[in-house]
C-alpha cells in the first residue's frame, strides 16, 4: 500500500464520505442516509453493518447537508434560568441526554431572571439558529408573557400568555409534592404543620405552598403563615428561629431538600430532635438526603425520566407534526419515607425539651 492511502485508496487525510461508508458496507448511499437519519425500513442487520463501517472509517454525518435534505437541523433550543440549583440543573442535564439519545443536539440560552423580555430574547436567539423546537425551563415568574412560537414547544411548568399551537405541557401538576408531603404528615397524626417555602417569584414555590395549603384545608386544619426561604441550606438554618418560637408546631414541610437539611442542623444545634420534637419532609430527593442524620423523608423527583418522556413527545411532534397540544401527566411523585418523620409526641413531652441556644440565631 502506498504511503498516505487507506486500504480503499482514499487519502488518509481526507474526511470519510457517505459513499465510502456505502462502499465498505456493500449498501447503497440511500441506505447509509436512512441509517444516519434514524429512518425506518432498514433491517437491524443492515443498520449494524452501516454503523460498523462508519465507525471503522471515522465517518461523521455533515449536519448542514443533512439539514438541507431533511428540512430539519436536528437541534432543540432550550431556554433555562442561569442557576446551579439542583432541580433546574438536573432537569437541564436530563433534557440534553434525552435529546442526544434521540439523535438531536441542544443549544442552550440562559436567562438570569428579572424581566420577561429576557425569555423573549432567548427564544429569538434560538429561532435565529434554526432550531427545530424550543424547550422552556424558566421556573421564575417574570410577569405576563406575550410570546407566539410557531415551531413545536415543550414547557416545563406554567407559562401564562404563551401562544404555541404545537405545544407539549409538562410539570403542570407541581402542587402535588406539597400535597403528598403534607398528607404524609397528617396521616402520621400531625395537626400543626408549618411550611418553609421557596422564594415567592418561583413557580415551584407557589405551587408547593398551594399543595401544602390544600391538604391542610382538606383535613380541616389550621393554615399558618408560611416562612420564606431562598432554596439554600443557609436559609433553612435561619428559618429555624421562627419554628423554634412556635411551640405548637410539630412538623414542617420544606419546599426543597437543601433548606430541609439546613433546618435540621439548626434544630440539632438548638437541642431539638428530629423527628421526636419536629418531623421534617423535603422535596427533590437530593443526593445527600439519604445520608443525613437522621435521613430525610422527601418527595423524589426523577428528572431523568421527566425529561426523557417529555423530550420523546417533543421529538415525535417535530417528526410527525399534529398541530395539537399535548399534556404530559407525570402523576403523583413518589414519597420516600426515611427517619425524619414520625408521629407527634405529646405537647407535655415537647414542652420539656430544652430551649434553643444562641447558635441557632447567630448563623
Amino acid at each position: 500500500m502506498a504511503s498516505g492511502e487507506t486500504t480503499r485508496g482514499r487519502p488518509a487525510t481526507a474526511r470519510a464520505a457517505s459513499t465510502d461508508v456505502a462502499r465498505l458496507a456493500g449498501v447503497s448511499q440511500k441506505t447509509v442516509s436512512r441509517v444516519m437519519n434514524n429512518e425506518p425500513y432498514v433491517t437491524p442487520e443492515l443498520r449494524e453493518r452501516v454503523l460498523r463501517a462508519a465507525q471503522q472509517l471515522g465517518y461523521r454525518p455533515n449536519g448542514a447537508a443533512r439539514a438541507l435534505t431533511s428540512g430539519r437541523s436536528r437541534r432543540i433550543g432550550v431556554v433555562s434560568i442561569g442557576t446551579q440549583l439542583y432541580g433546574p440543573s438536573s432537569l437541564l442535564v436530563g433534557v440534553e441526554q434525552s435529546a442526544r439519545e434521540a439523535g438531536y443536539s441542544v443549544s442552550v440560552a440562559f436567562t438570569t431572571g428579572g424581566h420577561a423580555a429576557g425569555i423573549e430574547q432567548a427564544i429569538d436567539r434560538l429561532i435565529e439558529q434554526g432550531v427545530d423546537a424550543i424547550a422552556l425551563d424558566e421556573p421564575v415568574d417574570e410577569g405576563p408573557l406575550t410570546i407566539s412560537i410557531d415551531i413545536p414547544v415543550l414547557t416545563f411548568g406554567r407559562f401564562p400568555g404563551l401562544i404555541a399551537p404545537r405545544r407539549i405541557r409538562s410539570g403542570e401538576r407541581s402542587d402535588r409534592p406539597g400535597y403528598v408531603a403534607t398528607r404524609h404528615l397528617i396521616e402520621l397524626g400531625h395537626q400543626q404543620i408549618r411550611h418553609l417555602a421557596g422564594p415567592t417569584r418561583w413557580w415551584a414555590a407557589h405551587d408547593r405552598a398551594r399543595g401544602w395549603r390544600s391538604a391542610m384545608i382538606e383535613a380541616g386544619l389550621e393554615v399558618a403563615e408560611a416562612i420564606e426561604g431562598d432554596w439554600s441550606a443557609a436559609s433553612g438554618y435561619r428559618a429555624a428561629e421562627a419554628l423554634l418560637a412556635d411551640s405548637a408546631a410539630t412538623a414542617v414541610f420544606v419546599a426543597n431538600d437543601e433548606m430541609a437539611l439546613g433546618l435540621m442542623r439548626a434544630l440539632h444545634d438548638a437541642g431539638r430532635r428530629v423527628p421526636d420534637d419536629m418531623s421534617v419532609v423535603g422535596v427533590d430527593d437530593f443526593p445527600t438526603a439519604a445520608y443525613a442524620v437522621p435521613s430525610l423523608t422527601t418527595i423524589a423527583q426523577d428528572f431523568a425520566t421527566i425529561a426523557r418522556e417529555a423530550i420523546g413527545l417533543l421529538v415525535h411532534e417535530i417528526e410527525q407534526p399534529s398541530s395539537t397540544e399535548h399534556v404530559h401527566d407525570e402523576g403523583d411523585p413518589p414519597l420516600v419515607v426515611r427517619e425524619s418523620t414520625a408521629p407527634p409526641r405529646s405537647a407535655a413531652r415537647r414542652a420539656g425539651r430544652p430551649g434553643r441556644p444562641s447558635a441557632a440565631r447567630s448563623r
